[in-house]
């Protein structure tokens, strides 16, 4: 039985969840840097749960960069990496 971080699906609506509580920094404008400081090293982890490997460690590494620096909660680095791990790197092997 796959577990919730199991399957291309999963990953793909959980990509889609956390990059969308990643943006909530926007909605709190006073707010939103202290939830940044909170949420950022979470979405480095959860990265690193999502995506196995040298991949998903520097993918988390991304995550909480981008979730810290400033103008940058825009990206979907959860959904980024569902598109390079299921469409452009599958696409290649």
């Amino acid at each position: 039985m796959k577990t919730l971080m199991e399957g291309k699906r999963n990953k793909l609506l959980l990509g889609l969840l956390f990059d969308g509580i990643g943006m909530l920094s926007y909605l709190l404008p006073g707010l939103g840097p202290a939830l940044d400081l909170i949420w950022a090293p979470v979405a480095g982890w959860l990265m690193t749960r999502l995506y196995a490997g040298v991949a998903g460690r520097a993918a988390g590494f991304i995550a909480f960069a981008e979730e810290l620096l400033p103008g940058t909660d825009i990206i979907p680095s959860f959904t980024l990496m569902w598109i390079y791990t299921y469409l452009i790197r599958r696409g290649k092997s």
